[in-house]
C-alpha cells in the first residue's frame, strides 16, 4: 500500500497553534462560544486545541462531543449497525456561536448530521467549522469549513489517515493512502 505524508507532527502542531490564534482573534473571551468535537476522530483534535488554547488564553473554554451516529443519512442502509459514541455536552447551545471540530472533512454527511444532533441542545446564533484536513474535490453537501489545516485534493480510491501519539501511534502525522485494490 502507497502511503504520502502530508503533515508531520511539528506541521500539525503549528496549525493548531494557528486554529487557536485565530480563535482567540474571532472570539472574544469566549463568552458566547463553545466547541463541539466531531465524534469519534474529531474530539482528540477538539482536546488538543482546548488544552492549547486555555494554555494561550488562560481562559476556561467550554467544550464538548458530539455524536451524530443516529442523525446519518446512511444509518439504515448499512450492511451492520452503527455503535453509537458518547455525546458529552453540559451546556446549551442556545444562542451561542458553536465551532464544529473534526480531523478530516470528506464528503460533508458527518456535519450535515452533527448540524441535526447539535439542534436537540438549542438552536446556535452562529455555526462554524473547523477541520485539521479538508478533502475538497470530494465534497457531496454544500459545506466548507471557515478553518482548515491543510486542503488536499485526493480522489475517491484513496484515504486520509490521521495518526495521533495519544492514541498509540510514534508521532502525530496525517497520511493519504491508496485504498486497497480487489
Amino acid at each position: 500500500m502507497q502511503k504520502r505524508l502530508v503533515l508531520n507532527q511539528q506541521q500539525i502542531q503549528i496549525i493548531l497553534k494557528r486554529f487557536c490564534h485565530q480563535l482567540i482573534e474571532n472570539h472574544d473571551n469566549f463568552d458566547n462560544t463553545v466547541l463541539l468535537g466531531l465524534q469519534p476522530r474529531g474530539i482528540i483534535l477538539l482536546d488538543r486545541i482546548v488544552e492549547e488554547l486555555e494554555k494561550i488564553s488562560g481562559k476556561k473554554v467550554p467544550a464538548g462531543y458530539l455524536d451524530a451516529t443516529f442523525h446519518r443519512d446512511d444509518f439504515r442502509r448499512r450492511d451492520f449497525p452503527l455503535k453509537a459514541n458518547e455525546t458529552k455536552i453540559d451546556f446549551l447551545v442556545e444562542g451561542k456561536k458553536v465551532i464544529l471540530v473534526d480531523d478530516v472533512l470528506y464528503k460533508g454527511r458527518s456535519v450535515r448530521a452533527a448540524m441535526d444532533a447539535m439542534i436537540a441542545f438549542g438552536r446556535p446564533q452562529k455555526v462554524e467549522l473547523m477541520v485539521l484536513v479538508d478533502r475538497k474535490l470530494t465534497r457531496d453537501y454544500p459545506i466548507m469549513p471557515d478553518y482548515f489545516g491543510i486542503r488536499v485534493n485526493t480522489i475517491d480510491t484513496q484515504y486520509v489517515v490521521v495518526e495521533w501519539a495519544s492514541q498509540g501511534q510514534p508521532e502525530d502525522a496525517v497520511w493519504i493512502t491508496e485504498k486497497e485494490q480487489k
